[in-house]
């Protein structure tokens, strides 16, 4: 059983699905605090040949958790869209991902940045054939563990026979292999290297939302960025 934890980003990079596309099961970390400047509520996406911030706008809640933290505008899936047509519609694939993303977006439930964050990472998830198990933190009984310590807790409450941790490289800095070994999982990290792919006239950017690689590329290329066969 492989497991990925992540907080539920909004309309995350390439790397975030990889991993999705690398375990059995996903959990969002939707009870940890919002941290300003994150990726939590804003992503770059490709625009008039350089890469700029979409960004939804939330109240302002010191302390609150991502589940806790509520939008300012409710408009704003039908802004972000009008962004994105204007961004993406001159893209080899618009005309396949369009609807798709339209449906989605008019969709997602506006209670909470995390309602709405699950909803469009899971609905992408979906559209590229990705079928993970998903769960939400917010859910699990933890015992106020922080840390990797709370990440082994979330190992025991879904993969209690045993399993592996699957880590973006960004948690060496602060993750032990020792705490997953003493808790019986394995900690293993991805090794996600962001490949190139056209972009028509555009010069590649690293790092953008993954709707940047399905505007240009469709959904059958975008997965095999992601070596899913």
């Amino acid at each position: 059983m492989i497991v990925a934890v992540h907080q539920p980003n909004y309309a995350p990079w390439l790397g975030y699905f990889y991993k999705m596309a690398h375990c059995d099961i996903f959990v969002f970390l939707d009870d940890a605090q919002y941290s300003r400047g994150s990726y939590t509520n804003r992503v770059r996406i490709g625009r008039i040949g350089k890469a700029v911030w979409l960004t939804q706008p939330i109240k302002r809640d010191f302390g609150a958790t991502i589940y806790d933290t509520r939008f300012s505008e409710d408009d704003w899936p039908n802004r972000h869209l009008d962004t994105l047509r204007g961004s993406y519609r001159q893209a080899a694939a618009f005309d396949e991902t369009w609807p798709m993303i339209n449906d989605i977006w008019r969709n997602t439930p506006c209670q909470s940045l995390a309602a709405a964050n699950c909803y469009i990472v899971k609905a992408l998830a979906c559209a590229i054939g990705l079928k993970p198990k998903f769960l939400a933190a917010s859910t699990l009984v933890t015992e106020g563990t922080v840390g990797d310590a709370r990440l082994a807790q979330i190992m025991r409450a879904v993969a209690p026979d045993g399993g592996t941790y699957l880590s973006g490289e960004g948690g060496s800095k602060y993750q032990s292999s020792e705490t997953f070994a003493t808790a019986g999982y394995e900690l293993r990290y991805t090794e996600f290297r962001h490949p190139a792919y056209l972009r028509g006239d555009d010069p590649f950017v690293s790092g953008l939302s993954m709707l940047d690689a399905l505007f240009h590329g469709g959904v059958e290329k975008t997965r095999h960025l992601l070596s899913v066969s």
